[in-house]
């Protein structure tokens, strides 16, 4: 049974906790009420977390998910995740959900600061153009902006991803470095004689090795539209090739296994752009993707250690962690 010393210890505990946290009032005003130090006043608040009679409990908004983005984290040894719970309607395709992805991640990235040399962008990818669509000036310290594949597509895809990149460097105050050679090759004679004939274009890979930051596009193995089969970009018998190697996706056009490890092939001397090796040596590698499609190829990509930031959706993170 409790001493009337006790008693009144947790009362006067109870008294200070109640007008700090439910009053709010500052301890200096609390002592001044109840003619004690404030020395004391701070013992007590500490006393009141450590007997229990002040609980913290942390009730996260709608729509943030802190305990999923640390299961995933703890899961695949991510530096972060950011999980969105994101509306998709029975007529949206995943276009329109790494589209919006892309648009929320703007808002995490221009929360702080940029400092970074070299950051490379994957500007043909969808959700990475939605996401420098959707930034504003970002504070911070910015060299360039370095172009991690050459273009793809049609030519008004080209266009759409080499203004992503003057955009990006615009808003972060840097130089601009575009890859204005086709991304994939017939062979690795045209890919030598491009490189020969364009200084630009060789400087640009030259500084994929010093890569701070890279902003990274994660693919299946099919051709999505509006990528073109063969239009500077993989047919569909070299995606087959890369499946019956034992491919499950691709970080940039560089094929991984279902383990995240890398599948070696011919393919890979016919993509100018980043190589996994590059992007391991990174120090921030940060993927915008989600979707059912890309489950296996997101997975992929985080047990090889090739991304080790992800913006998803609540679904797909949930899929990540029950496997």
């Amino acid at each position: 049974m409790a001493g009337r010393g006790d008693l009144d210890q947790q009362r006067l505990t109870t008294k200070v906790a109640w007008l700090y946290h439910n009053r709010h009032l500052r301890q200096r005003d609390i002592a001044e009420r109840l003619g004690i130090s404030q020395s004391r006043v701070s013992r007590l608040l500490d006393l009141a977390v450590s007997t229990g009679i002040v609980q913290t409990t942390v009730v996260a908004p709608p729509g943030l998910h802190a305990e999923v983005e640390e299961e995933l984290e703890q899961r695949y040894g991510l530096r972060e995740a950011h999980v969105f719970d994101v509306a998709v309607g029975p007529g949206d395709d995943e276009g329109h959900l790494i589209g919006s992805l892309g648009q929320l991640v703007a808002s995490r990235l221009q929360a702080h600061p940029l400092e970074a040399e070299v950051i490379g962008l994957t500007s043909w990818s969808r959700s990475l153009r939605a996401t420098v669509a959707g930034l504003h000036r970002i504070q911070g310290s910015v060299g360039c902006v370095v172009e991690m594949l050459g273009d793809v597509g049609p030519v008004t895809l080209q266009h759409e991803a080499a203004d992503a990149t003057r955009q990006l460097a615009q808003l972060t105050g840097a130089e601009p470095l575009f890859l204005r050679i086709p991304g994939v090759v017939p062979n690795v004679q045209v890919r030598d004689t491009l490189l020969t004939y364009d200084p630009d274009a060789r400087r640009a890979l030259e500084l994929l090795d010093r890569l701070d930051m890279a902003l990274v596009g994660i693919g299946t193995c099919e051709i999505v539209p509006p990528l073109v089969a063969g239009e500077n970009f993989f047919t569909d018998e070299q995606f087959q090739r890369a499946v019956e190697l034992g491919a499950v996706g691709q970080v940039n056009l560089r094929f991984i296994a279902e383990d995240g490890s890398p599948i070696e092939s011919e393919l890979d001397e016919l993509v100018v752009g980043v190589t996994l090796e590059q992007l391991r040596r990174a120090d921030r590698v940060l993927a915008v993707a989600g979707g059912p499609s890309k489950y296996l190829a997101i997975r992929a990509a985080l047990l090889g250690g090739w991304v080790n930031t992800l913006v998803t959706d609540l679904s797909t993170a949930e899929h990540l962690i029950a496997r």
